[in-house]
């Protein structure tokens, strides 16, 4: 795996580290309520998934930092396919969150924009 690929695999670990943070404990503060598209009578009603999405985000973030780890440690082949894998599971999810939700676009391109620059320089 090149390095612009590792780094920037790390950039969007510590991206979804970020969004780990915003999701699962930060969710009802009042600057995130356009990016998650909630009001306070939501809190209730979502926490449940949005605090699951939190973690879930750390998980594939972890997954990129390990990818990473991998590779520079002589287990390339690993490596890139756990970084490959994520990337591609991140574009995917963008598009999913394009058709379901069109008003998140922009949560859709962050997402899916660098995985797929990802995705390209680990192929």
């Amino acid at each position: 795996m090149n390095g612009a690929a590792q780094v920037l695999a790390v950039v969007i670990a510590a991206l979804l580290a970020s969004v780990w943070l915003m999701e699962s404990f930060f969710y009802r503060n009042p600057r995130l309520y356009p990016l998650f598209l909630l009001k306070p009578g939501d809190f209730g009603a979502v926490r449940l998934w949005i605090v699951n999405l939190g973690f879930y985000n750390l998980t594939t973030g972890v997954a990129l930092a390990l990818g990473v780890a991998l590779a520079r440690t002589g287990h390339v082949p690993q490596g890139e396919a756990l970084v490959a894998f994520t990337a591609a599971q991140h574009i995917f999810l963008a598009l999913v969150l394009l058709v379901t939700e069109r008003r998140l676009w922009l949560n859709s391109l962050l997402e899916g924009v660098p995985a797929t620059v990802l995705l390209i320089l680990v192929l």
